[in-house]
């Protein structure tokens, strides 16, 4: 058991980049693939399904069937023959007999039932993808958010350095009376706010991680490093989401279940032999225990329903098409939410490319502040308002890029293309 164990353990640790502490969003989702509990229905449903077939399989062997039955008659046969003395049967009678049917033809109902059982097992296997596929939004959500802490982390880890350093030149430019004595408060205000900042987004960062960790069933440290992922968007108009398999195979089903009532038709042969033992056996004249056999054959065929059968292969049409519809529908709304998709990444690359200019025009401003703070023509205060526009500005820019990101992989989401 302990092998195993750790080998189970070394291959969770390869899978999922443990060892090398980092973990991806193809991970993730693997992860969740596999771990979710409603994966475990995969197993349930395959063990279900081979029980299912041995059932419909044991209808082609032998059926036996045993009986037995004792009753007290109040009036018997007699046989009224002139001259011949024969013995009136019992008032109580005896019969146990043992029948074995054989299943000979029917039509290929049994084969069909069966093909029918495979395709609902995959039908529901399918259902537990479409399933699973729905939860990858909720990951790329917990995913993008963990990437955009640590873009915030980064810049204020930054920032901090920055205004450690305008410290030193403060308290300089303080001992040599060109700025006002309380200057350095100022920045050391600054310095507290971004420490509290940096307390709260690394508390925020392991909420995430712990339901990241939660939706895909695997554990991740916190100093686990969350790769950027390179996504690209596939300019092809197909979709390839599960749902559109479970379509095919709702109908596919259907399409099944039309082919039994089609067979239903056809008559059924069965070959029979009964042995019995009783008192009177099949000579009613013998009153006496005696052992007996019948062997023959039985066919079976409802040759008029009423049109039942035909009805019902009808009704099971209009249940494709009402498939047919919602596959329509699922197409539409899909594609119209892939359109929406389109424009706001189209819209976050309009803006990413304001933001730069942005962040450009304000470190020229923090540059001449940072000039003018030297040579007291401004205040400590005025100069961190400056500082605190291009942080804000950068963390916008930040911000952006990971909603980018995040629009491009829910992009891939809706039209399936992740893995």
């Amino acid at each position: 058991m302990k092998p195993i164990y750790l080998f189970g353990l070394f291959f969770l640790t390869t899978i999922f980049g443990y060892t090398q502490n980092t973990i991806s969003l193809n991970e993730c989702y693997e992860g969740l693939k596999t771990n979710y509990p409603l994966a475990k229905q995969r197993v349930i449903l395959e063990l279900q399904k081979e029980v299912e077939l041995s059932a419909i399989k044991a209808k082609t062997l032998p059926q036996l069937n045993l009986n037995a039955q004792a009753t007290y008659q109040s009036d018997v046969t007699e046989v009224p023959v002139p001259n011949i003395d024969i013995e009136p049967l019992n008032n109580d009678q005896y019969r146990a007999t043992l029948t074995a049917n054989q299943l000979i033809f029917n039509g290929g109902k049994i084969r069909a039932s069966q093909g029918l059982q495979n395709i609902i097992t995959d039908r529901k296997k399918q259902e537990v993808e479409v399933n699973l596929y729905q939860l990858k939004q909720r990951v790329n959500q917990f995913y993008f958010s963990i990437l955009l802490i640590d873009d915030q982390t980064k810049l204020l880890d930054v920032r901090e350095q920055q205004l450690n350093s305008k410290l030193k030149e403060v308290k300089s430019g303080i001992e040599n009376g060109v700025l006002l004595p309380t200057s350095d408060k100022v920045i050391e205000a600054e310095l507290l706010k971004i420490l509290q900042q940096t307390k709260e987004a690394t508390n925020n960062k392991s909420k995430l991680i712990a339901s990241l960790s939660s939706l895909i069933g695997v554990p991740i440290p916190v100093e686990t490093e969350f790769q950027k992922p390179l996504l690209s968007m596939n300019a092809s108009s197909d979709l390839n989401r599960p749902e559109l398999g479970l379509f095919n195979l709702q109908k596919q089903e259907i399409g099944q279940q039309q082919n039994i009532l089609s067979k239903s038709l056809v008559p059924e042969l069965k070959g029979f032999a009964t042995g019995g033992y009783g008192n009177p056996g099949l000579n009613m004249l013998e009153n006496d225990f005696t052992s007996y056999y019948i062997v023959g054959l039985k066919l079976n065929w409802n040759v008029f329903d009423w049109n039942g059968n035909k009805k019902e292969r009808q009704a099971l049409d209009y249940s494709k098409e009402l498939i047919s519809n919602q596959e329509e529908v699922f197409r539409l709304n899909t594609n119209t939410a892939l359109n929406e998709q389109q424009k706001e990444i189209e819209t976050l690359e309009s803006t990413i490319t304001i933001d730069q200019q942005l962040i450009s025009l304000q470190q020229e401003v923090v540059n001449t502040s940072e000039s003018q703070l030297r040579n007291g023509v401004i205040t400590t205060s005025e100069y961190i308002t400056e500082l605190t526009k291009l942080y804000e500005t950068e963390n916008l820019f930040n911000q952006h890029k990971t909603q980018l990101e995040l629009a491009k992989a829910n992009y891939n989401t809706l039209k399936g293309d992740t893995k």
